[in-house]
């Protein structure tokens, strides 16, 4: 019998990403599809960046990863993706939280899209001046 382990959840931009972990062979399923990573954030860079929670603690391989990833686009998705797989990896075993933390895995990136402004174009972009 498999023991399922339950996230923290990842959080980033509009992006929201539930993450279990359980002992198996490194395969994952996302939004209940069993599919290879690769797939789904159809770009390398992203990949790497979703599981290198894995690849700072030699993991990779070592589990089997369940997502339920909603909202944002694909950067956002990538990034939910991998602080919920740090913050599973910490209910694993806390003692991975210096080597975590030394990385950055643990920090939620707090930044979002700026809000448009009345009597502008966008965010900060002006409307073009004449003078005559």
């Amino acid at each position: 019998m498999k023991k399922e382990f339950y996230n923290g959840v990842g959080r980033r931009k509009n992006s929201t990403a539930r993450v279990y972990l359980s002992d198996g062979k490194g395969n994952f399923s996302i939004n209940n599809v069993s599919d290879d990573i690769n797939n789904y954030l159809k770009r390398e860079s992203l990949v790497i960046h979703a599981v290198k929670p894995l690849e700072v603690l030699n993991l990779k391989g070592k589990y089997d990863i369940k997502i339920n990833v909603k909202g944002g686009g694909l950067t956002g998705q990538a990034g939910a993706i991998q602080l919920g797989i740090a913050r599973a990896l910490l209910k694993i075993d806390n003692e991975f939280r210096s080597q975590l933390k030394s990385h950055g895995l643990l920090t939620r990136d707090a930044r979002e899209v700026e809000r448009k402004k009345y009597g502008q174009p966008g965010a900060r972009k002006k409307f073009q001046f004449s003078k005559r």
